[in-house]
C-alpha cells in the first residue's frame, strides 16, 4: 500500500501553480518596497490609518504588525519594539492569506447538522485586515464539519442525558482530574472507552489536540527514538518536539521505508555514544485528515513486532467512523488491538463532543495520569460533554433503547454516503483522494486562485465546504475537503453533487475527465 495513495500533479497544472505563487510573491514584495520607500520619505504619517484604529483590538494588532512589517524591516526605528511576527509569516498573512480570508473561519449560528446557518461577512472598512458580520446568515448544506455519525445536533438519546448531567454536576468541573475534577460521568466514560477499544484502561482529556501533545512527552524522552509518518497531525508533531526524544520520519504510509529507517536506527544506536535506544515508538494515524485514507496498519504492525518497537495509533478520524461497529481501523482491517500498544482517539468527530482519550494497559495509563500536564494542571472534561460522548458510545455498543440498531444504522449510513459521494465525484472527472468507507474525501484544486474560487462559488450556491492550501499542504497540494455524515440524506448528497458538478466545471478542476 505504500505510495498507492500519492496523487500525481499534472505537469501543466504544477507549472501554472508555481507561476501563480511567483506572481503573488512578486507583486507582494513590490508593494512592500513602495510602502517602505514612501514611509522613509513621508514618515510614520503614511502608515496611519484613515480612521480610528483603536476601535477594536484587532485593529490595534493589525496596525502594530503593519508598522513592524513595513517600517521595522526598512531600518526605521519602531519605538522600542521589535517586530512581533517573522518576516515570512507577516508577508504571507498580508499579501496572500488576506486576499482569501473570507473562505476560512466562517462563523455559524446553528448546530453543525446536515444543514446549518453560516453567517455572512464583509470587509471591515475601518480595518482592511479583518471581516465583520453583516447580521445575515445563509442556510447551507454542511460538507465541512466532522459530524460523522450525526451526534453533534440534538439527539433523542444523548441530548436529554447531557442536559440532566449539566443540571446535576454543572457546566464545568473547574478543577483538574487530580484535584476535584473527576465526576462519576468522567470515570464511567474512561471505563467504557477501555471496553470499546478492548484495552485494560483509558484516560480522558478535555481537549483533543492536547491528547497527543501532552501524552507523547510523558512516554518518550532523552535516549528514546520516535519514528513518525511524514503526514502526521500537528498535535503529534508538537508532542514529539516537546518530548526531547530523537525523531526520524518515514515516507507517508510506506511500510518498506519505515522498516529501512527502523533497521538503520537500531544498528546505528544513539548519536555519539552508539548506545542502544531506551525505547522506540512508531506513530501513525488511522485515517489521515488531509488525505482521507487509512494507514497501512497491517504491515506496520508486522514491522514493529519484528524489531521490538512500540506502536502509537491516532484514531481521531477513524474511531466511530470505521469498522462494522465503529471501533476504528483495527476492526476495519481485522487487526487485534493487542498489537497496538497505545490507542488515541477524540470525541470531537464521531461522538459530537469535545476532548480525547488514550487507551493502553493499566501501568501506562496510571503513569500518564500521574505525569501528564493535562491531568495535573488543565481543567477536566465537563460532565455534560462527557455524558454526550458516553451516550454516543452506549448507542454504538448497543446499550441504548434500540439495542444497537441505531448505532449500526448510523455507521452503515455513513459508509453508504461516503462511498456514493466518492464514486460520483470520480465519475465527474475530479481527482479524489481517500479510501473506501472513509468519511473524508479531498478534491484536488492545486492552483491557489482556485482555493477561493471553489469555496466562494459553492457558498453562493448554498454548499459550505472546507478548502485547504499551503502551509497545511505542500505548495501544489491545495484541495477542497468534503466531510460526509450519517445525517446526510441521499437527496442532500445529490444536491451537493449538482453544485460541485457546476463549480468544478467553472473552476476547471476536473483533472481526470476523459476526453
Amino acid at each position: 500500500m505504500g505510495g498507492m495513495h500519492a496523487y500525481t500533479t499534472p505537469y501543466l497544472t504544477a507549472l501554472t501553480t508555481y507561476f501563480s505563487y511567483a506572481v503573488l510573491i512578486l507583486f507582494g514584495h513590490t508593494r512592500d518596497f513602495y510602502r517602505r520607500a514612501l514611509a522613509l520619505i513621508m514618515g510614520r504619517a503614511f502608515l496611519a490609518p484613515s480612521s480610528d484604529a483603536s476601535k477594536t483590538s484587532d485593529s490595534l494588532g493589525s496596525l502594530a504588525n503593519e508598522r513592524a512589517g513595513a517600517v521595522g524591516r526598512s531600518g526605521v526605528q519602531c519605538g522600542d519594539m521589535a517586530p512581533m511576527l517573522e518576516e515570512g509569516d507577516d508577508f504571507y498573512t498580508r499579501r496572500m492569506f488576506a486576499r482569501i480570508q473570507d473562505c476560512f473561519s466562517r462563523p455559524i449560528n446553528s448546530a453543525p447538522d446536515a444543514r446549518f446557518n453560516v453567517m455572512e461577512r464583509e470587509e471591515d472598512k475601518d480595518n482592511k485586515w479583518s471581516l465583520k458580520s453583516t447580521g445575515r446568515s445563509r442556510p447551507c448544506l454542511n460538507l465541512g464539519s466532522y459530524n460523522y455519525l450525526g451526534f453533534a445536533a440534538s439527539d433523542p438519546y444523548c441530548t436529554p442525558r447531557s442536559l440532566e448531567a449539566s443540571r446535576r454536576y454543572g457546566w464545568a468541573q473547574c478543577s483538574s482530574t487530580v484535584e476535584a475534577g473527576t465526576s462519576p460521568v468522567l470515570a464511567a466514560l474512561e471505563s467504557r472507552v477501555a471496553r470499546y477499544v478492548s484495552k485494560e484502561s483509558a484516560i480522558v482529556y478535555g481537549m483533543g489536540f492536547a491528547t497527543n501533545s501532552s501524552t507523547i512527552p510523558v512516554l518518550m524522552g532523552k535516549g528514546s527514538l520516535i519514528i513518525s509518518d511524514s503526514l502526521n497531525h500537528r498535535s503529534i508533531v508538537s508532542g514529539v518536539r516537546l518530548s526531547g526524544a530523537r525523531v526520524k520520519v518515514f515516507r507517508h504510509n510506506d511500510a518498506t521505508h519505515l522498516e529501512k529507517v527502523l533497521r538503520a536506527a537500531i544498528s546505528e544506536g544513539q548519536p555519539r555514544t552508539r548506545e542502544p535506544w531506551k525505547k522506540i515508538l512508531v506513530i501513525v494515524e488511522g485515517i489521515y485528515s488531509m488525505e482521507g485514507h487509512m494507514c497501512n496498519l497491517r504491515e506496520i504492525v508486522e514491522i514493529k513486532k519484528k524489531y521490538g518497537a512500540y506502536l502509537f495509533l491516532d484514531e481521531a478520524h477513524s474511531i466511530g467512523a470505521m469498522g462494522a461497529s465503529g471501533r476504528g481501523v483495527c476492526e476495519h482491517l481485522g487487526i487485534d488491538t493487542a498489537d497496538v500498544d497505545i490507542m488515541m482517539g477524540t470525541f470531537t468527530k464521531s461522538f459530537g463532543s469535545c476532548g480525547g482519550y488514550i487507551a493502553s494497559n493499566h501501568d501506562v495509563i496510571a503513569h500518564i495520569k500521574r505525569h501528564s500536564p493535562s491531568t495535573l494542571y488543565a481543567a477536566s472534561m465537563s460532565a455534560p460533554a462527557a455524558m454526550q460522548a458516553l451516550s454516543a458510545l452506549e448507542i454504538l455498543m448497543g446499550d441504548d433503547d434500540s439495542r444497537g440498531e441505531r448505532g449500526q444504522a448510523k455507521i452503515a449510513q455513513l459508509h453508504d454516503n461516503a462511498n456514493y459521494f466518492r464514486e460520483q465525484l470520480k465519475s465527474m472527472g475530479c481527482q479524489i483522494l481517500g479510501d473506501e468507507d472513509s468519511p473524508i474525501m479531498p478534491l484536488m484544486l492545486y492552483n491557489p486562485s482556485k482555493i477561493a474560487a471553489f469555496s466562494r462559488e459553492c457558498f453562493k450556491r448554498g454548499v459550505a465546504v472546507v478548502v485547504v492550501g499551503f502551509p497545511a499542504t505542500d505548495l501544489v497540494g491545495s484541495r477542497a475537503r468534503f466531510c460526509l455524515s450519517a445525517a446526510h440524506s441521499r437527496a442532500d448528497l445529490d444536491e451537493a453533487l449538482e453544485v460541485v458538478r457546476e463549480v468544478s466545471s467553472r473552476c476547471a478542476v476536473r483533472y481526470e475527465l476523459k476526453k
